[in-house]
């Protein structure tokens, strides 16, 4: 779990909007995807690794960064869109 401190001063990289914990339903959608290997990064690459969490973008929802080992992967190549998932 993300520490409140942390989530208070962290924001999408690209849009600068404010970003939200996953739910527990998403989080467990895209970690199916994964394991069927039917998940893309935004950069087209498979993501083949699992997820304990993520963020999404308050403002439209578009895209999760992927939390891993409570760090998160605030990499706008490696964040996952949601289009279709939600």
């Amino acid at each position: 779990m993300l520490d409140e401190a942390l989530l208070a001063v962290i924001v999408c990289p690209e849009t600068k909007q404010d970003l939200e914990p996953a739910g527990p339903d998403l989080v467990g959608k895209i970690n199916s995807l994964i394991e069927k290997g039917e998940l893309l990064s935004r950069s087209k690459q498979k993501i083949t690794e699992p997820i304990d969490g993520g963020l999404v973008r308050k403002g439209d929802r578009k895209y999760l960064y992927p939390v891993r080992d409570d760090i998160p992967v605030l990499l706008v190549d490696e964040s996952i869109p949601l289009e279709g998932i939600q």
